[in-house]
């Protein structure tokens, strides 16, 4: 680990500073962007010479630490009383992405028609830069806070966190020690019709991954057998695709569509705030997959069939054959439950199951004094707006702070149009300047008013 403390001199801020007072939004995205950090294979400790160049600009005391050759973590504290420590926790990675199928390079920041395009405007370096610039006008303004504010920017959470913020909690677990509260990334403001609704995740469905694997007798594509590792694995992959499970509604959820059902009329708000009873139906839940495969997902436990690994060859039967799923179950039950009745469903089968990776399940109150916090100042920059308690289908680093115990809410309080999201791990991902300029802001609010009163 590596702890350093550079008081800079009006010299250095004057001549060789990548910032201006104002702490411009924009032009610090814009330059993040920059930064490949694109996993895999991660490279995330360009990210941490990117902010620590910032952090010794500002005279900021941080330390760093790598997980393993390039995977770079950074945190900085600011100390304050003995209030519970919010973390602002961020992930530094992004997803590929193909320059063949963008507008634009997708490692080169361009405002086009009032938005800002380029991977991680959205996810997450965006926020990530949100969360910079609200920690250091704290820094700036050197006031006694009322609790100590953690900047923590990690590696790899697209890759499930195991070399940022899961290796963090392993190896420094002081940085999270008297923490009561996590910001981090998972809900926002969305546009429906004319009313603001801003979601705060509370809670996501756990990965568990699985691979499966079938063992038969090889041999000559011309003389097939009456079974083969292919088949073996086909026939498994079916059971999972013609018997999905049970539809089950629990509290997050049931409070997330009843939300929603306020923005909604006719048919689907009468079914969204009775969920509960709307899932018996006949073809609500085909009707619902049909038109939001993301709402129907928080019905059941979901498996995605992802990938399958057979011969090398045409003409040849394999001996093994290996399929792997990416199944996402809700968070009321064990890991462990879910796997023994993934394994009696394919059972006929005749495969192997592994497990590739998987998460405890954790739900965050709704009535910690932060959520009330966030709900309070909303409301009050966003009159008309309310505050919805949100369940996410996929899953971030909020799992590794909520199996410690500390409140973790995923939200960014940018204001989005329902279509801006379409870019996520996606084509075309972009943000719209105004909008992010506003949230960057609005999270200064939320932040320091926490930190302050």
């Amino acid at each position: 680990m590596k702890k350093r403390k550079l008081l800079a001199t009006l010299l250095i801020l004057s001549s060789t500073s990548i910032l201006a007072d104002s702490l411009d939004p924009v032009d610090l995205l814009s330059d993040f962007v920059a930064v490949n950090t694109i996993n895999p294979p991660g490279n995330e400790s360009r990210a941490v010479d990117f902010y620590a160049k910032i952090f010794e600009q500002e005279g900021v005391e941080f330390s760093t630490a790598e997980s393993a050759p390039g995977r770079g973590n950074i945190w900085a504290r600011i100390e304050g009383g003995n209030e519970p420590a919010l973390i602002l926790l961020q992930h530094t990675d992004v997803v590929p992405a193909s320059k063949d199928y963008w507008d634009t390079d997708p490692m080169v920041a361009e405002i086009k028609d009032g938005y800002l395009y380029g991977r991680g405007v959205i996810d997450m370096k965006g926020a990530g830069i949100s969360h910079l610039i609200s920690f250091l006008k704290l820094h700036r303004e050197n006031k006694k806070l009322n609790r100590d504010l953690v900047f923590l920017a990690t590696a790899d959470e697209e890759a499930g966190g195991l070399y940022g913020a899961g290796w963090m909690i392993k190896n420094h677990p002081e940085v999270f020690e008297g923490a009561g509260f996590v910001i981090n990334e998972g809900g926002s403001g969305v546009r429906i019709g004319d009313e603001t609704v801003f979601s705060i995740e509370v809670t996501q469905k756990v990965p568990v991954w699985l691979r499966l694997t079938a063992t038969d007798e090889p041999g000559h594509g011309s003389s097939p057998r009456a079974t083969s590792s292919v088949t073996r694995i086909i026939h498994a992959l079916n059971l999972v695709r013609e018997n999905p499970f049970p539809a089950r509604i629990i509290p997050a959820v049931d409070a997330y569509f009843k939300s929603l059902a306020l923005n909604m009329t006719g048919k689907n708000a009468q079914s969204f705030s009775d969920i509960k009873n709307a899932i018996n139906e006949d073809g609500f839940l085909e009707q619902l997959q049909a038109f939001s495969p993301t709402y129907h997902a928080l019905t059941r436990d979901t498996c995605s069939l992802t990938m399958l690994q057979g011969s090398q060859k045409i003409n040849v039967v394999p001996p093994v054959a290996i399929a792997e799923v990416d199944c996402r179950m809700l968070p009321d039950r064990s890991a462990e439950e879910f796997i023994e009745d993934f394994k009696n469903l394919i059972e006929p089968a005749g495969v192997t199951v592994d497990l590739v990776l998987a998460f405890a399940p954790a739900v965050s109150s709704t009535k910690s004094d932060f959520f009330q916090h966030i709900k309070s100042i909303t409301s009050r920059m966003h009159p008309g707006s309310r505050v919805a308690p949100a369940v996410s289908t996929g899953f971030t680093d909020s799992h590794f702070t909520r199996e410690l115990g500390i409140d973790s809410y995923g939200f960014n309080p940018i204001i989005f149009n329902p279509e801006d999201f379409s870019g996520v791990h996606g084509n075309n991902e972009r943000v719209k300047v105004s909008s992010y300029i506003q949230g960057t802001e609005d999270l200064y609010q939320i932040v320091s008013k926490f930190v302050l009163d």
